[in-house]
């Protein structure tokens, strides 16, 4: 009868342990998988700013300053309140006389006084026979660290409603007037 008894209480136990075991609400849930880029590409794009005697040559332009800044020379060391668009060329390498695959298209506005950030708005628009059609980035900037990711929020053409992210990393710099771009973009919605 005792055996019996132990043999039940056992039975139970396990069953009872089993079924805990097995719940969904006690097991570790697996970490989702970070998806695949569908399509990862690299270019340099190259940002010539006007400074009042480049004109044949800058690619770039300060259209907006604050009242104690100019148009030609970029405002304090933060460069707080100034808007440049700009119409640069796309290389796939970092030399700028390279052929240029296409243009990136956008602006860019210093938007904080104590720290030397940007907010980006700009497409790529393409004009080789590698691709065709536009990428569009939109996102902050904070140009002191080594990469900044930044949103690609769609495309055109060959990117027709892409999404997906670009990391930028400052390849070269000359003062104000000259910076090179390395973007790494990792698509993720490819159509």
């Amino acid at each position: 009868m005792e055996s019996k008894s132990l043999a039940s209480t056992l039975f139970l136990f396990f069953l009872l342990f089993g079924t805990l075991a097995a719940s969904p609400t006690l097991k570790s849930k697996p970490h989702p998988r970070r998806p695949l880029p569908c399509k990862h590409l690299v270019f340099y794009f190259h940002d010539i700013v006007y400074n009042g005697k480049n004109s044949k040559n800058a690619t770039a332009a300060i259209v907006g300053s604050p009242a104690w800044g100019n148009k030609t020379i970029l405002a304090g060391k933060s460069h707080f309140g100034n808007v440049v668009v700009f119409d640069d060329p796309i290389t796939l390498d970092n030399n700028l006389h390279s052929t240029p695959v296409g243009r990136a298209q956008g602006f860019y506005l210093y938007d904080k006084k104590d720290i030397f950030t940007a907010w980006l708005g700009f497409s790529f628009v393409f004009n080789s026979t590698q691709h065709k059609g536009s990428i569009n980035f939109a996102g902050a900037d904070p140009l002191m660290n080594k990469t900044r990711d930044i949103s690609v929020i769609g495309g055109t053409g060959d990117f027709f409603m892409t999404r997906g992210i670009a990391t930028l990393m400052t390849d070269a710099f000359e003062g104000e007037v000259y910076f090179r771009l390395k973007v790494d973009i990792k698509l993720y919605e490819c159509w």
